[in-house]
């Protein structure tokens, strides 16, 4: 078990290096100056020059990226020029608003998708399979930011029960947790019906019917504990994803996460804050898919995870 760890954490610290690397070459490579984003349109060369030394960007791109990994093994991955204060300093001041959505969505998408799945596979081809075949054909392919908009027309603006932007109140949770839950329930309910009619049609089950075992022990306890790891594993996935930032959620309802934090590091070519946003998600992303295989040996006992060493 330690040995596995201690495999998976080094991986995990190697794949967050190559990733934050790779970004710090592209964004440089990128067509746009961020002394020119910063100077506006009635700087001269002179005034350029003088911010391009002030943010340490005139070397060459492997002495830029030299000072960058020396900073990195000290914590600082630079000022952000917006900001003028340490970039990694604005995004974990933002992160807690990312995480509290992602989660919030999470939450609502297993209590949801869940039961729905496992009630439309216990009633495969009937009329409510049907209707629920057709939601979530209709929910995966619903853009989030049209639902989002709609959303913000009919219960913020026509009928005024929740706030339309920002973080205020609890209430201001509701919708874009909503707006993200939507999608994901739809891709978590057909997973889960497709696991659970696989399993409910499986020769142990037969056995299982043959012996008196109650359906209610033989949805719960018999098919889905079979289920749980495909479905652990994909709301672990999602989650992870929600962490890099939904941007276009953030966007529509003004939430003051990592998403929107990095379309204004993008617009204003903000090349310390777009590295420390990297290097935060990356870390929150593969930190989740390591707890998602550590959980593995609670829904299924078959699986040891220090087993993974030696394959």
């Amino acid at each position: 078990m330690a040995r596995y760890l201690a495999l998976r954490v080094a991986q995990s610290l190697l794949t967050v290096f190559l990733i934050v690397s790779t970004v710090f070459v592209l964004v440089r490579l990128a067509p746009g100056d961020p002394a020119a984003a910063i100077g506006g349109p009635t700087a001269t060369t002179a005034d350029l020059q003088a911010i391009r030394d002030e943010l340490g960007l005139v070397g060459s791109i492997p002495s830029q990226y030299w000072h960058f990994v020396t900073g990195l093994l000290q914590g600082d991955v630079g000022l952000s020029y917006s900001f003028r204060e340490p970039a990694l300093d604005v995004v974990l001041e933002r992160l807690p608003y990312t995480i509290t959505l992602a989660g919030a969505a999470t939450v609502l998408t297993a209590l949801i998708a869940i039961p729905l799945g496992i009630f439309t596979a216990r009633r495969a081809n009937s009329s409510w399979d049907v209707g629920a075949n057709i939601g979530t054909i209709a929910g995966q392919s619903m853009p989030e930011f049209w639902t989002g908009i709609m959303l913000l027309t009919l219960l913020a603006v026509v009928v005024p029960v929740f706030p339309a932007s920002g973080f205020t109140s609890w209430s201001g949770l509701v919708l874009p947790a909503v707006t993200i839950a939507l999608l994901q329930i739809a891709l978590i309910s057909r997973l889960v019906h497709r696991e659970m009619a696989s399993n409910l049609a499986a020769p142990y089950m037969t056995v299982a019917r043959s012996r008196g075992v109650a359906e209610r022990a033989l949805t719960w306890r018999y098919a889905f504990s079979n289920s749980s790891i495909a479905v652990v594993t994909a709301l672990g996935t999602r989650f992870a994803a929600m962490l890099n930032g939904v941007v276009v959620v953030e966007v529509v309802f003004a939430w003051p996460g990592i998403g929107s934090l990095v379309v204004r590091a993008l617009e204003t070519r903000d090349y310390p804050l777009i590295q420390a946003t990297v290097l935060v998600t990356s870390l929150l992303a593969i930190g989740v898919q390591l707890l998602v295989d550590l959980l593995y040996p609670l829904f299924d006992p078959r699986v040891r995870v220090g087993k993974a060493v030696s394959r």
